[in-house]
């Protein structure tokens, strides 16, 4: 598919399945605007790279809906230079969205596989501002903590306590949170001044969080 086609998917991408569904966040827009969702996905799904899915990127996982992308990134409310832990690195997709914002991200993936293409993909392409680490990412990255957001790209039953404790204050954590597998709500905890409140935003479907502090 040539270059000019997949731009154009791309710019419909975001008119259609984002915008039109209320992200407002100009920088977001940018971002999926900018990053080729298509060199995150595997070769032979590169025609459904712009569509209104979650695709397999193999070991079992998924790389996001768009819309879920946009919209978590949105919820973020981040800023230039702010410093985003990610956990569950998959495609590395969300880490490039991410970088095109501005942001530091450190990101960690647990399947050596993913970990591993990851990793090569995001320098291909010169994403300096993301580093990435093979890890359980239920444990988040304490060397690296206090993280100003913190996003976490797989379900589990609760919000891992380490990665509380790796928020920074004032911070914002997005996590998927669901007692059941593959059913989850979509919540947002903020914290200021030492006090964590709960947002949430409906129900989201993601892959499991596994972990010493996931499922």
């Amino acid at each position: 598919m040539a270059g000019s086609d997949l731009k154009r998917l791309r710019e419909r991408m975001v008119r259609e399945q984002i915008e039109a569904r209320g992200v407002q966040d100009q920088r977001v827009l940018a971002a999926m605007r900018k990053v080729p969702r298509h060199l995150f996905v595997q070769e032979a799904m590169t025609s459904h790279a712009y569509s209104d899915d979650a695709l397999p990127i193999g070991s079992g996982q998924t790389i996001s809906q768009p819309y879920i992308v946009a919209l978590m990134s949105e919820l973020l409310e981040v800023e230039p230079g702010m410093t985003v832990l990610e956990i569950g690195t998959g495609s590395g997709y969300q880490a490039a969205v991410l970088a095109e914002m501005g942001c530091e991200v450190f990101t960690v993936e647990r399947q050596r596989t993913l970990y591993s293409k990851a990793r090569e993909r995001l320098l291909e392409m010169r994403y300096f501002k993301v580093r990435c680490k093979l890890d359980d990412g239920t444990m988040g990255w304490p060397e690296e903590a206090p993280f100003d957001r913190i996003i976490v790209t797989a379900g589990g039953p609760s919000v891992p306590e380490p990665l509380v404790d790796q928020l920074a204050d004032p911070g914002i954590l997005i996590m998927p949170v669901g007692r059941s597998r593959r059913s989850q709500e979509l919540i947002m905890l903020r914290q200021k001044d030492g006090v964590v409140t709960e947002e949430r935003f409906g129900g989201v479907a993601f892959v499991d969080l596994v972990g010493e502090h996931g499922w």
